[in-house]
């Protein structure tokens, strides 16, 4: 008979939506809104329906998640910025579809390279977000952020990231991804020159 699919289809939405409230009612509470809800939610052990109501609920960002890169600032004196990056130009040559430009800066009075980026730009509607840049820079100067909603009207002003828009102090990285850091700042910590 034409349409049984369909009917079966149906079948099965209708008891997920129903094993959802067995669910709820098995355990005793509504977890629509709390921290352990949303995990549990997103997990493989929950029955029925079992997305999470974005946006008033959002998924718990895996540690490893990565979207577009940042570069790593530590507060320096007077609010300044000290970037990590001197500008080598790695990032740039490993990215696939070249979506990082880089100009270095230049001592004013001698004209030489100064290890430091004078512009950093990327392009988000062109970046894939697969994190070779992070992966390959030598200084631990670019990550992958998780902010992750960055849509807007105007392609121009707002998609093209410059270093202003970039930078990101170590304290943000340390929340974002805390064992990593850890780890990072382990190994930095073992590379420095016992005191004497």
């Amino acid at each position: 008979m034409s349409g049984m699919g369909v009917i079966r289809g149906l079948f099965v939405t209708f008891g997920h939506f129903l094993e959802t409230y067995i669910d709820d009612i098995r355990v005793g509470k509504k977890r629509y809104n709390t921290k352990e809800g949303i995990e549990y939610r997103s997990s493989a052990k929950t029955t029925g329906i079992f997305s999470i109501q974005y946006p008033e609920e959002r998924a718990i960002m895996p540690e490893e998640f990565r979207f577009l890169p940042f570069l790593v600032y530590e507060a320096g004196e007077n609010g300044s910025r000290n970037y990590r990056c001197t500008s080598c130009g790695i990032c740039a040559k490993v990215c696939p579809p070249q979506c990082i430009w880089i100009v270095r800066k230049s001592d004013p009075v001698t004209g030489k390279p100064v290890p430091s980026p004078a512009e950093f730009n990327i392009d988000m509607d062109v970046c894939m977000n697969c994190g070779l840049c992070a992966e390959f820079c030598p200084f631990d100067a670019i990550k992958m952020d998780h902010d992750f909603e960055l849509s807007t009207q105007d392609r121009m002003r707002d998609h093209i990231h410059d270093l202003q828009k970039l930078g990101k102090p170590v304290e943000y990285y340390a929340k974002i991804r805390p064992l990593n850091y850890a780890r990072e700042e382990e190994a930095r910590q073992a590379k420095k020159p016992a005191a004497a």
